[in-house]
């Protein structure tokens, strides 16, 4: 049995955890419960109504956040020639073709997303023994498998993040929006975005209620229930003063 510190349990005990918040609200109930001493990061947690072990009920994709992530991204590139010269070029942290694979296939995984271009898949997909298990095998669905690697390096270093359904948690989407020093608008933004973006991706063979269930957290606080009835919203919620 996990035991929680008292800092956790304090804050739990300054809110409801019986009753569902609107995002602004909830959002704010988050910010306000960290309690450890660095900026933790907020993360969204989505229950859906899909079974993501059937192939037409797979919900994956990519999002940008209008705020940003908060934090470094150090990206990855499987690339050669031209190529490798525009992901140099875009800013990537490492670029490489074989020396690349071969380091890591050794074991390297100082980095938080990989991408590579159609040609070099041939090698990299010998590492997803590697790749697969930490969520960083590139993939066309999430647009990390590309011929354009400068403007994919481009926009996860700008706030682009993948979120996928693990099929290990009935369908949960998890996905960091920001960090607890963010303002209240600019949470929004991101929650917004990520929300929106959910929906836009509902497979057609998802049945009955699409969206179950609706919580915000920060690294080390509680989770907080949000209204997953009231989800919108609104470019008058943004322009708030966080």
């Amino acid at each position: 049995m996990s035991r929680k510190g008292k800092k956790y349990i304090d804050a739990v005990k300054r809110f409801e955890r019986t009753r569902t918040y609107a995002p602004g609200e909830a959002l704010e109930l988050v910010r306000s419960l960290a309690h450890s001493g660095f900026d933790e990061t907020v993360e969204l947690a989505i229950r859906l109504g899909i079974d993501p072990r059937k192939a037409d009920q797979i919900v994956r994709g990519t999002v940008a956040l209008p705020s940003g992530t908060g934090k470094p991204v150090r990206v990855a590139v499987f690339a050669s020639g031209a190529a490798a010269e525009e992901a140099r070029a875009a800013g990537a942290d490492l670029v490489g073709a074989d020396d690349l694979v071969a380091r890591v296939d050794g074991g390297f995984m100082d980095f938080d997303v990989a991408i590579a271009t159609p040609e070099l898949m041939g090698q990299v997909g010998r590492l997803g023994r590697k790749l697969g298990p930490r969520g960083l095998m590139p993939n066309p669905k999430t647009g990390t498998v590309t011929p354009d690697v400068g403007k994919a390096v481009t926009d996860f270093k700008g706030g682009r993040v993948e979120y996928r359904a693990d099929t290990r948690s009935r369908g949960v989407v998890q996905v960091p929006i920001g960090k607890v020093s963010f303002s209240r608008p600019q949470l929004l933004a991101n929650f917004r975005a990520v929300i929106d973006e959910i929906q836009r991706a509902k497979p057609a063979a998802a049945k009955g209620r699409y969206i179950r269930s609706v919580a915000v957290s920060s690294t080390m606080g509680p989770g907080v229930d949000v209204d997953s009835t009231a989800l919108r919203v609104t470019d008058e919620d943004l322009a708030e003063v966080g």
